[in-house]
């Protein structure tokens, strides 16, 4: 073609193929005094940053404080309640969302779900509370009030939560398809910062980091909730 260079049939003659082995002869280049049977784990990576105990204490005062601080800067509702008043808090919560249908995953504290009807005992006792055994639909999801879970770690700094998937916390759809959060935080899993909180996390589960509801913004700046999440979050932290 006229007034191209480079590959033919590429926009403007752009040569990927080149870019390519550059950037390989690169990585040959830089791997070239590696033996050939050394593997990666028999080079110890340098973890000198900071971690675990080089700040406040995981569930101290100072750090429920921040962590409920940056959560309320998501514009999400957050609120410090003692162990023992947790189930009126939920109750209190799903009242005041006017929620009827709630899903918890197996695992959830039951102590924490009292004045919750089990989906085949009669109305009247409370929102009705349906368990992920065996696993709901996404329209049984999609047609729910909310959803109520705990969390495997929460990062202070961040006003970050990490779900794995484990007890309390479910496959990642139940917290993604309806459109309220309800996450029940232990006081003792909020660590101060994001190093220390991967030293609790296992990278083989499905680790999802929560920052707030769910949002977006489009080319315009112009902010949508609820687009890839729950549009709704309240986070209870227990003491």
């Amino acid at each position: 073609m006229a007034g191209t260079s480079g590959v033919a049939g590429r926009p403007g003659g752009v040569d990927d193929g080149g870019a390519r082995a550059e950037i390989l002869r690169r990585v040959r280049r830089a791997l070239a005094d590696v033996p050939a049977a050394e593997r990666p784990e028999d080079v110890p990576v340098p973890r000198a940053y900071a971690r675990a105990g080089s700040g406040p204490a995981a569930g101290s005062p100072e750090v429920v404080r921040l962590f409920a601080d940056r959560v309320a800067d998501y514009r999400a509702a957050v609120r410090v309640v003692p162990a023992a008043d947790v189930a009126s808090a939920v109750s209190a919560a799903l009242a005041a969302r006017g929620a009827e249908r709630v899903v918890v995953p197996h695992g959830f504290p039951t102590e924490w779900l009292d004045g919750r009807r089990p989906a085949d005992e009669p109305p009247g006792s409370g929102p009705t509370v349906l368990r992920d055994d065996p696993p709901l639909s996404l329209a049984a999801l999609d047609r729910v009030d909310g959803v109520v879970t705990t969390v495997a770690a929460a990062i202070a700094v961040t006003g970050t939560f990490v779900l794995d998937g484990g007890a309390g916390q479910g496959r990642r759809a139940l917290t993604l398809v309806p459109d309220y959060h309800l996450c029940l935080v232990p006081a003792a899993r909020v660590v101060a910062s994001v190093p220390e909180a991967l030293t609790l996390l296992d990278p083989a589960r499905p680790l999802t980091f929560v920052s707030g509801p769910s949002a977006t913004s489009d080319i315009e700046l112009d902010r949508i909730e609820g687009v890839h999440g729950p549009r709704t979050l309240e986070v209870l932290v227990v003491t």
